[in-house]
């Protein structure tokens, strides 16, 4: 289908974070992915995890091509999109025991971060997992040049900017991080449960 969106960086990024969603969603029935963006992620996770059933919610420019990517690839358990705007809009009324995200963090301005990390720790059943993928600050350092090049562009151009680690755990409370993994092109995914 020719007006399927592509993105050449979740392409390329796809089968590493299949990898390690493989390993912290392997008890996950029901997850709903925040800013599904163009698809690509989504399908080509529901299909690496056929056990589990995934939402996607994005705002509603996004959903012609999602919706396109969920035809194409004619899986079962794949989701319509969900409406979602944070932090205008609460996170969709379905029940779900695992969340991931990915290269939205740093897009998103501040005030969205912290709603988004509250509505999760407040919506994640106990034992619940939340995966978020990108590029962070940890301890108030950037991981490469390259990175904090990038951070200030984005800044420039009115976007959010990356988020620091520790300013995450404070709002992810009481959701623990339990791991970060360090992901390729200076990326991170940082793995929260629902303590």
């Amino acid at each position: 289908m020719s007006n399927k969106p592509f993105n050449q960086f979740c392409d390329k990024n796809k089968h590493s974070i299949a990898e390690q969603l493989i390993t912290f969603f392997k008890h996950a029935k029901h997850v709903l992915e925040v800013g599904t963006g163009t698809g690509q992620h989504a399908v080509h996770f529901a299909e690496q995890l056929p056990y589990l059933k995934w939402h996607t919610a994005d705002q509603l420019s996004y959903h012609e091509g999602i919706n396109a990517w969920i035809d194409e690839a004619n899986l079962t358990n794949v989701e319509r999109p969900l409406e979602l705007t944070l932090p205008d809009m609460p996170l969709p009324d379905i029940p779900f025991d695992a969340v991931f995200t990915a290269n939205t963090a740093h897009i998103m301005q501040k005030n969205a971060v912290q709603n988004l990390m509250e509505s999760i720790s407040i919506r994640l059943p106990s034992g619940g997992v939340f995966c978020q993928y990108g590029p962070f600050i940890e301890n108030g350092v950037f991981s490469s040049e390259s990175n904090e090049a990038f951070h200030n562009k984005l800044i420039r151009e009115g976007y959010g900017g990356y988020r620091d680690v520790a300013e995450l755990i404070e709002w992810a409370k009481p959701m623990v991080l339990k791991e970060t993994v360090s992901m390729p092109a200076n990326n991170l995914m940082l793995v929260w449960q629902k303590s």
